[in-house]
């Protein structure tokens, strides 16, 4: 839904024989993805990479692998393809008349920070192309490698307005390990979040995926909105575990793997893409209520922007949870 990455949009160029996943260079004929959904509080998405080496065994992006006749599993985590274009193609469709400064979300479909990124510097030069040209932004991370760009958050919080959220899932490492197993670990991602916040720049937490009988429980769920507080969040917005299409084999997976015992709980709860309504209802309860305890008191907007054509009128990109539950999700 969120990237417009095809094998009829792109041709590929070289692959970059590197240690672990195969980096496929192509060449894209787009890059700003249209998100035509009334729950988003951003109209348009970017992704530089497509595939992500973080192997979070609940992501939903995996099943866009599928589209370049490759798998959800293994494929999707090791092989790895970078718009090598990519800034340039933005550039060129930031400067249309056409273009309003609509905001745009990085990495929805793929963590814009992952290693790749210290090779090809992509996400770089989409922030500082979104900042040229006046354009709002919204990042989703959990790699420390944002603080790099620093300088260039700062120009964009002092202009047209940037938000970071950091996707965290749970502060149990041992846990962490077996469902995101080649990310930082989460108390770094609130480390680095706190750096942000310290140096200006409007950050968050993205409790997302709730996994059931995971993380869903109070303790665990309390304990990442106190960090956050902690830490200085600017907010905390969740979401509940999507499996769609082979998402949902990946992840089955994984539990026949892992969790057995688990499986007939996900069976009962996921008769389609998205758990019971009953059920989400009850962990975003959950969710309100330890929120309220610690002082995230408001329905704090995913994203903003300062005011931009009418001076007397907010430009106020607010994000309510479901809309969050579908950028996490989609």
């Amino acid at each position: 839904m969120f990237d417009s990455f095809t094998g009829a949009e792109c041709a590929r160029g070289g692959e970059v024989a590197v240690r672990g996943p195969r980096l496929v260079e192509v060449q894209c004929k787009s890059l700003l993805n249209r998100v035509d959904t009334p729950y988003m509080s951003f109209g348009w998405s970017v992704n530089p990479y497509r595939g992500c080496v973080h192997a979070c065994v609940y992501c939903y992006a995996r099943r866009y692998h599928e589209y370049l006749e490759l798998g959800p599993g293994k494929d999707f985590e090791q092989q790895i393809f970078v718009k090598v274009n990519a800034v340039e193609v933005l550039r060129r469709e930031l400067a249309r008349k056409s273009w309003n400064r609509e905001p745009v979300a990085v990495g929805t479909a793929v963590d814009p920070y992952q290693p790749a990124e210290g090779r090809y510097r992509l996400t770089r030069g989409i922030l500082e192309a979104l900042a040229d040209f006046d354009t709002p932004c919204s990042i989703v991370t959990k790699n420390s490698m944002i603080l790099r760009d620093l300088d260039v958050l700062q120009r964009l919080a002092r202009g047209p307005g940037v938000t970071v959220a950091f996707s965290i899932t749970t502060l149990n490492n041992a846990l962490a390990r077996r469902i995101e197993p080649d990310t930082p670990p989460p108390q770094q991602r609130l480390r680095v979040m706190q750096r942000l916040v310290q140096a200006g720049i409007r950050a968050g937490v993205l409790l997302a995926p709730i996994l059931p009988g995971l993380t869903d429980d109070a303790h665990s769920l309390n304990a990442v909105i106190r960090a956050a507080r902690e830490h200085g969040a600017a907010f905390v917005s969740a979401a509940v575990l999507r499996l769609q299409g082979s998402v949902k084999d990946v992840y089955e997976d994984f539990l026949q793997r892992e969790i057995p015992w688990l499986l007939p709980l996900y069976k009962k709860l996921y008769p389609a893409a998205y758990a019971s309504r009953a059920y989400q209802d009850r962990i975003l309860r959950r969710v309100q209520q330890l929120k309220r305890r610690h002082g995230f008191v408001r329905s704090e907007p995913f994203l903003y922007a300062r005011p931009q054509a009418a001076p007397e009128q907010l430009s106020l990109f607010a994000a309510s949870d479901r809309s969050l539950r579908s950028a996490a999700n989609c």
